[in-house]
């Protein structure tokens, strides 16, 4: 429990030294980006991305955003704000899909706006960086489904889904892409619980362990955001229970990597936000000068286990080079 607290705090300390440098000095030659929450270790891997794309145009690089997931108001604040300094273009990862839309239409009718990893009911993007999230849920649906049959002999019993907060559309199409997997391949493995938190961990852990509480038999769980990875993987070692419940889950921090080398994670569906950032920029930066971009980037999907976590390039996506 020290352990888990001391590396988030070791997070939000980390990147509120990095939200704190060159923010919103109004001048040409700055591109915000603005992520969901400024918290979590997989926001700082984008944000360096994107600091190496500033680097190499050089241009100023705004690192925005709220402290939590939750706080659709203070991501819309920081949009309206960023969009009055005037700058090149704006990138952004919205925290909700319905209520950023109208914020990112007007954004876009005053500079070039760029979404990366989760969208908006916006049709004003010039370009869209992301990963396939269906098809993350459905990596994410194969890999619980081989880590139960490993470990009970078939791939079937009851498994829940735990999503960070609702309404975000990469989070929602991961649990429809898990759904459907299991629903087209794994109809013995039964979604007993399918929980919602509000980004907070704690509130994560807590729904966990009334999970695995009211369901004795409980096989997996697949967390599709790093802080429920986080909630769940400890819910699951404090309850030493992790030869009986498989965990799968979206994106990486120190802790998980070392829950994985220890058996507690089964798997870990890793995307590239380093990418996504890098990309982000270099793709704003273009549009802003008038270049033809592309309309939407892949930058794939990851299925990283105890087998292969320590092949090069897992190595690069879980151990990124971020100072």
């Amino acid at each position: 429990m020290l352990k888990t607290r001391s590396l988030i705090a070791a997070a939000i300390i980390g990147l509120a030294a990095h939200a704190a440098t060159p923010t919103t000095a109004a001048a040409e030659g700055t591109i915000p980006v603005i992520v969901k929450n400024t918290s979590t270790y997989y926001w700082r891997v984008l944000l360096a991305g994107a600091r190496k794309a500033g680097n190499e145009l050089g241009i100023e690089i705004a690192e925005l955003g709220p402290q939590t997931d939750s706080d659709i108001n203070g991501q819309i604040s920081v949009l309206e704000n960023a969009v009055a300094n005037n700058p090149l273009a704006v990138v952004i990862a919205a925290s909700q899909y319905e209520a950023l839309g109208k914020p990112i239409d007007e954004a876009a009718t005053k500079t070039i706006v760029v979404g990366v990893d989760s969208g908006a009911n916006s049709d004003a993007y010039a370009s869209f960086v992301t990963t396939n999230n269906v098809e993350g849920g459905r990596a994410a649906g194969e890999a619980l489904a081989a880590a139960i049959a490993k470990a009970h002999g078939d791939a079937e019993g009851d498994v829940m889904l735990i999503t960070s907060v609702p309404g975000a559309e990469s989070l929602d199409q991961r649990a429809e892409g898990f759904k459907a997997v299991l629903a087209d391949k794994y109809p013995d493995i039964r979604i007993v619980a399918d929980k919602v938190a509000d980004g907070q961990i704690v509130t994560g852990l807590n729904i966990a362990n009334d999970v695995i509480l009211a369901n004795p038999k409980l096989r997996g769980i697949f967390a599709s955001s790093e802080k429920m990875a986080v909630a769940v993987s400890q819910a699951v070692a404090e309850n030493n229970l992790q030869d009986q419940i498989k965990i799968v889950a979206f994106d990486s921090n120190e802790q998980l990597v070392q829950h994985l080398a220890d058996g507690i994670v089964a798997a870990l569906i890793i995307q590239d936000p380093m990418r996504m950032g890098y990309d982000g920029v270099k793709i704003a930066y273009a549009a802003s000068k008038g270049e033809k971009v592309p309309e939407m980037v892949d930058t794939g999907v990851n299925v990283i286990t105890q087998e292969n976590m320590d092949s090069e390039r897992s190595q690069e996506l879980l151990n990124p080079k971020i100072d």
